[in-house]
């Protein structure tokens, strides 16, 4: 079982930037990757990126591209997402999953396999 927490979230202005953290503890050995989502009022899960605890490699959305940025810490067991220039099209529930390894749809909610409860960023214009 693994357990996660993110922080980080708030509420800003349109241009400013915000960093969050996913800890992750638990029995994580069969985790290799991490995925980032949000989910606005009213939509579905969007997928945003998928990074490797091992190399730090990511698949990012092409949404969010050249704007945010995922990273990994593996001594804190913590991935991160750095979100610059934030839009008021950003406002959404945050959302850190744990995923086996690449194969499959790491664009699918469906492929991730737990999840942390959120946390809000909300970006006012």
């Amino acid at each position: 079982q693994v357990q996660l927490v993110e922080s980080g979230g708030g509420l800003v202005q349109a241009g400013d930037s915000l960093r969050l953290s996913c800890v992750a503890s638990g029995r994580t050995f069969n985790t290799n990757v991490m995925g980032w989502f949000r989910q606005a009022p009213g939509k579905g899960r969007e997928h945003l990126a998928t990074i490797s605890w091992t190399n730090g490699y990511t698949y990012y959305s092409a949404p969010v591209k050249g704007r945010f940025t995922a990273s990994v810490d593996n001594a804190k067991n913590t991935v991160y997402l750095q979100m610059d220039s934030l839009k008021p099209e950003d406002t959404a529930v945050y959302y850190c999953a744990t995923k086996r390894d690449f194969s499959g749809d790491i664009y699918s909610d469906n492929s991730y396999n737990y999840w942390g409860q959120g946390t809000q960023v909300t970006v006012s214009s």
